[in-house]
């Protein structure tokens, strides 16, 4: 929770902390070491275990909604019912035509992939401490018998500037990792503050009006998982199954290598990458603000045996002050 003091004339936002996580070990770090050594830790059950690890899913896959945002943007009525549809049932999609520039999507994978790339011990400069959720290493870890995700995190806050961690700042000396972010961030937060005008229209309100539920201020988060290559895939999850709390959540996926899967009509379903394009969910927020006219989703992330895979997860949410509940109006 935030909170806000008066230190004389001035007004100082105080940056939230969170429940303690316990430290784990690195995954990145157990690959390379030893490569085809799985800790118990990270071994799961048999009903855990995913069932099409090998990405063969149903025909449910090529049906996961795909939007032109150059044309939603406009108020298009064709994709505006698309928008509608995919959040009603499916809460997933993906969009095209965003405006967000390849090689600055591609730049914002190379500097993700340089931090990845960085000896242990510079890495854990930045490590999370237990108080927060910002830095690198594994969040909500809450017991030392919890069955770990084989991954490894680098979560920031992005916006309003003063969530920001400074202690990532000595990282700009190696590798551009906050100003560059932050330059791509910005145009992700606008393609959601679109998306957010759009989806107002269509439950029949003013534009801005969930944009204004969040008191006008859109906070951002940015959380970059690293999914080594694991020896026994079909023993493991990348990251656990879970909803976003977020109003909605935007991520860009590798290209070639499919990870994330939605649960859909009770099976797991891969959301193939596609180019260039944008994955967008719907968020526990707006679930909420929308008396559940629209589902915020179950998914997860498995891993493969051969290749490693980032993913890119942009979080748009309210203030932690923001009561929600749903709009009376729905």
């Amino acid at each position: 929770m935030s909170s806000t003091t008066d230190v004389g004339l001035i007004q100082v936002e105080v940056a939230p902390t969170y429940a303690p996580s316990l430290p784990v070990p690195n995954v990145q770090e157990i690959v390379r070491v030893c490569p085809f050594h799985v800790p118990d830790r990270y071994l799961r059950d048999q009903e855990e275990i995913p069932e099409n690890i090998d990405h063969t899913t149903s025909n449910l896959s090529s049906e996961i909604p795909i939007i032109d945002f150059s044309l939603l943007s406009k108020g298009n009525k064709e994709e505006l019912h698309k928008l509608d549809v995919a959040c009603e049932e499916w809460g997933f999609f993906q969009i095209v035509n965003h405006g967000v520039a390849k090689e600055v999507l591609l730049g914002m994978k190379d500097v993700a992939a340089k931090f990845f790339e960085l000896p242990l011990e510079e890495k854990n400069k930045v490590s999370m401490p237990s108080d927060d959720i910002q830095g690198y290493g594994h969040a909500y870890v809450v017991s030392e018998d919890q069955i770990l995700d084989w991954s490894d995190a680098l979560i920031l806050n992005m916006y309003p500037i003063h969530n920001r961690n400074h202690k990532f700042c000595h990282l700009n000396q190696r590798i551009p990792v906050r100003r560059f972010l932050s330059h791509i961030l910005v145009k992700l937060k606008r393609v959601g503050e679109e998306l957010l005008r759009s989806l107002s229209k269509l439950i029949g309100m003013e534009k801005d009006t969930l944009i204004g539920l969040h008191n006008q201020l859109l906070l951002q988060a940015l959380r970059v998982n690293y999914y080594p290559p694991c020896s026994m895939p079909h023993k493991v999850v990348g990251l656990s199954p879970h909803s976003d709390t977020s109003t909605i959540t935007i991520l860009m996926q590798e290209d070639g290598v499919t990870g994330l899967q939605i649960r859909k009509g009770g099976e797991w379903v891969s959301v193939e990458p596609i180019p260039d394009a944008l994955v967008v969910n719907v968020g526990d927020v707006l679930a909420i603000w929308t008396n559940g006219k629209y589902k915020s989703i179950e998914h997860r992330a498995v891993t493969t045996k051969n290749k490693e895979r980032l993913s890119y997860a942009s979080f748009l949410f309210p203030h932690f002050d923001v009561e929600t509940l749903p709009e009376e109006s729905l």
